[in-house]
């Protein structure tokens, strides 16, 4: 079972093996809703509070932003690593193929024909793992609806969702109901990157915390997005020194 902490009010699992608690849930059709938790999903969350109630009922929230390693690391003192929601979602399919596990995937998100890309990367890289089918994030209330069904009817054991924050998380909580023993995560950008329609940053980037930095360097309309950064940063030692209990 993982280990939960707060940071900001919001939980946060820590554990050494998320792909293979991800795999036990799988294997015995345990529904779960994962959430990438990062130090803009946390500011947003403080905003909102359906976003706030989401999170707080996720079977999983893992550490993705570097904000949120470094509040658990230098806040808590808790040895935690990075956990990249990518990561997790590329180590689960990998060991779905690697294990042969007889599930089906589905993707859901991005620009028209993204997830189709995304979904066809992945079948070239993994030709044993079962594909429910795609669906682009943009479409009308009528193709919503079809989605809905075709979910119920096809009932994937894994749903990846790429509609962004809080988009996906709210989505998710929404609609996890039509596949109650799925697992669904909130993958944001991933399709974009499998697809090859965007670079992700250099690993060593990551390693130090700074993948942000390259996400800014790309797209630099983000900077307004970006001041949730520093924000974060004030709130946390404001909070992490006056809250009663930071765990």
């Amino acid at each position: 079972m993982p280990k939960v902490f707060s940071v900001l009010g919001i939980p946060v699992h820590v554990m050494n093996d998320y792909a293979g608690w991800l795999l036990d849930c799988l294997q015995h059709s345990r529904g779960s809703h994962v959430i990438t938790l990062n130090a803009e999903m946390t500011m947003q969350a403080q905003q909102n509070p359906s976003l706030a109630n989401v999170i707080e009922n996720a079977e999983l929230v893992i550490p993705d932003g570097a904000g949120v390693v470094l509040y658990l690391q230098w806040l808590l003192w808790q040895k935690v690593q990075r956990c990249p929601g990518i990561e997790l979602a590329e180590k689960l399919l990998h060991a779905m193929g690697q294990q042969q596990i007889d599930k089906q995937v589905f993707f859901y998100g991005g620009a028209p024909g993204v997830a189709a890309q995304a979904a066809a990367f992945w079948q070239q890289q993994i030709p044993s793992l079962h594909i429910a089918g795609t669906h682009s994030g943009y479409h009308s209330a009528e193709e919503e609806q079809q989605l809905q069904q075709t979910l119920a009817q096809l009932q994937p054991q894994v749903i990846l969702v790429g509609l962004g924050v809080p988009r996906q998380e709210l989505w998710i909580a929404q609609n996890r109901h039509l596949c109650p023993q799925a697992i669904w995560i909130g993958v944001g950008g991933s399709f974009d990157i499998w697809s090859g329609t965007k670079s992700r940053a250099p690993a060593w980037l990551g390693n130090n915390n700074l993948e942000w930095l390259y996400r800014l360097y790309k797209e630099p309309w983000r900077w307004r997005r970006m001041l949730a950064l520093p924000k974060f940063a004030i709130k946390a030692f404001v909070y992490r020194f006056t809250a009663r209990s930071a765990t």
